[in-house]
């Protein structure tokens, strides 16, 4: 399936590509410009429901839809399951933006507001551009890509700084140590660069933190 799915590509005439690129963006964009005060929230999709952080992540779903904010998350299994869910159980809009992968994506069902990509690039402008904050929970190369392209356009100044909070101290904290005794320590970046991240375990607490940067 894989091997068909890339010379599926392939043979796709690349100007005609263009107007698939441009339908995904204008039906992203009719879509979550009915949402307000979003919050993106990431992490695994291999996240066992009986987890810790599947548990953190269904929490703090809640706690913002209570809050008056509206949850996206990448609409797949694992913590985005959790946080949509967390969202639906709380009256607020719960919005799961899926992408099309040959294994392991597939929607979850707690998504109120569904919206199915193609293209990777389309759903990381989405997940930006109506975000107010980002939840970051422990995952793999996706989740590390959606942080990393968040800190990287803060940092450039490219989008509004917003908060960015990475739940699972004992996840991160290798990373974080790595930020300062690698990275800061070789001039790669500056002090004031690793002050973009956050790390917060309790759910209510990272509610909080949004709150104060975040008047609805």
């Amino acid at each position: 399936m894989e091997k068909q799915y890339l010379v599926d590509e392939l043979s796709i005439d690349e100007s005609w590509r263009i107007f698939r690129v441009m339908a995904e963006f204008v039906e992203a964009i009719e879509e979550l410009s009915k949402i307000d005060n979003a919050v993106s929230i990431f992490g695994s999709a291999r996240e066992d429901p009986k987890g810790d952080y599947y548990k953190k992540a269904e929490e703090v779903g809640y706690l913002l839809g209570k809050a008056g904010f509206s949850i996206i998350t990448g609409g797949g299994p694992g913590i985005m399951e959790a946080a949509n869910k967390g969202a639906s159980e709380a009256g607020a809009s719960s919005v799961g933006m899926n992408i099309y992968l040959p294994f392991e994506q597939s929607p979850n069902s707690y998504a109120n507001v569904n919206i199915n990509y193609k293209y990777f690039f389309i759903r990381k402008v989405m997940f930006v551009k109506y975000a107010l904050a980002y939840v970051i929970l422990p995952g793999g190369f996706g989740t590390m890509d959606e942080l990393f392209e968040a800190l990287t356009l803060i940092q450039t100044k490219r989008i509004r700084s917003f908060p960015v909070i990475l739940m699972g101290s004992d996840y991160w904290g290798g990373l974080l140590d790595w930020l300062k005794n690698t990275m800061l320590k070789a001039k790669k970046i500056s002090e004031e660069d690793l002050d973009l991240i956050q790390i917060i375990d309790d759910p209510a607490q990272a509610v909080k933190h949004i709150q104060k940067y975040v008047i609805l």
